[in-house]
């Protein structure tokens, strides 16, 4: 019997948040891009002009749970009063960026 060398298979997702409350004019898309960085994903962050900030990302679902919780805290001078996820199609991207 031969011995094939098996990767292991990571599973990858991409998921959209929009996050509610004070979170404009904050430092919210700079920490996200740092914290969504940190964490290995992919994606994007841009505010919306009704006050909300839409962040799109792309990684391991063990580290979109964990970008989704720095989401629902923000930086200190944030109020995030609620967290909309939901799941998207993958789109391959390799880094992550502030758009405007």
């Amino acid at each position: 019997m031969s011995r094939g060398k098996h990767k292991p298979t990571i599973t990858t997702e991409r998921w959209r948040f929009f996050v509610e409350g004070k979170v404009q004019g904050v430092g919210f898309r700079q920490g996200c891009c740092r914290r969504a960085m940190d964490l290995g994903l992919s994606g994007w962050v841009r505010n919306l002009p009704d006050g909300r900030v839409e962040v799109q990302a792309e990684g391991t679902p063990m580290a979109l749970s964990e970008l989704r919780l720095w989401c629902e805290r923000g930086p200190a001078d944030a109020r995030v009063s609620q967290v909309r996820p939901s799941q998207l199609p993958i789109t391959g991207a390799d880094w992550f960026e502030i758009r405007n």
